[in-house]
């Protein structure tokens, strides 16, 4: 066989690869809460701390192992260029906080609705931040998604604070991020380090105060520290899929992380779903079906890479 002929073989099978990693990927993101329900009793703010330091020790022994430490060093190497990164920092923190709270709290609905939502704060952010044009189905998408989220306010009168900090915060983050002239390895390694030294404080204190959940029982100790390493697995298989496959198609399959823990609430929290609640999803469920499809007829026909730190 040729190599013109053994091309098109070779690009299916790529593509093949890259769709089962894209899976693994949003598979592992989408049961998340199932994980984070097992810290029953712990204070979200003491999980975040060992997400964020067990995360960083991970994160540097597989820098090391796949030798990435040059863009890591070249980085670092700069502190003026550091401003950004840290903001990365504090808004994928504040998101991986939020996230645990609400599951530990029993919102997975908010949580995952937060998720629906972070394509058409994307589209929001990138008209009114980096002055894009918005095509004209972007922007009926992003109305369905506020008409949703203003009825939550009206007839419940209270703001799904869950849902729209999860969204903001992961949004706002995706728009740093790409300004950051890093990989979605290299790049969260660099984050977890610089928030690093407050983690380590911050357990410092606990410890001394007796507050500290760390080394109480085998099983929580493991769990912390699992923590860091749930964090990166579905990360690398991210990577996996966004070297192999277009943007559109990754795109696609992003949804199932939401779709997944929208079950999980229902089927396994056994979490309440109202006629509001039903209402804001389906506004959001039109505005993302608008927002996709607008997506697919614009697609770039050039590959793309992605940034990612979910949940």
């Amino acid at each position: 066989m040729s190599p013109a002929s053994g091309a098109p073989f070779f690009a299916d099978r790529e593509a093949s690869k890259g769709v089962g990693f894209g899976l693994a990927a949003y598979l592992m993101w989408g049961c998340f809460p199932l994980f984070f329900a097992l810290f029953e009793g712990i204070p979200a703010w003491e999980v975040l701390i060992h997400r964020v330091i067990w995360s960083c020790v991970f994160l540097a022994g597989l820098v090391t192992l796949l030798r990435r430490w040059a863009p890591v060093r070249l980085a670092l190497g700069k502190p003026r260029r550091l401003g950004r990164v840290l903001a990365c920092a504090v808004l994928i923190g504040l998101n991986w906080g939020i996230y645990i709270y609400a599951v530990e709290s029993r919102q997975v609905l908010q949580a995952s609705l937060g998720y629906f939502l972070t394509p058409l704060v994307n589209v929001a952010l990138g008209m009114l931040v980096l002055r894009e044009r918005m095509a004209w189905l972007q922007g009926v998408a992003v109305g369905f998604a506020t008409l949703g989220i203003c009825i939550q306010l009206l007839v419940l009168g209270e703001v799904p604070w869950i849902t729209l900090s999860l969204a903001v915060s992961f949004g706002t983050y995706g728009l740093l991020r790409k300004q950051v002239p890093l990989d979605g390895l290299s790049g969260l390694f660099v984050e977890t380090l610089l928030l690093l030294p407050l983690g380590l404080a911050a357990i410092a204190w606990l410890s001394a105060s007796g507050a500290s959940h760390f080394l109480q029982t085998n099983s929580t100790t493991l769990l912390l520290i699992a923590s860091g390493v749930i964090t990166a697995l579905p990360l690398m298989a991210f990577a996996g899929a966004a070297r192999r496959l277009r943007l559109a198609t990754l795109g696609f399959l992003m949804y199932l992380n939401p779709s997944i823990q929208f079950f999980i609430a229902l089927l396994v929290f056994r979490e309440p779903l109202t006629s509001v609640q039903l209402t804001t999803f389906a506004l959001i469920w039109t505005g993302l079906a608008l927002y996709s499809w607008s997506a697919w007829q614009s697609r770039p026909r050039s590959r793309s890479t992605l940034s990612s730190g979910q949940g």
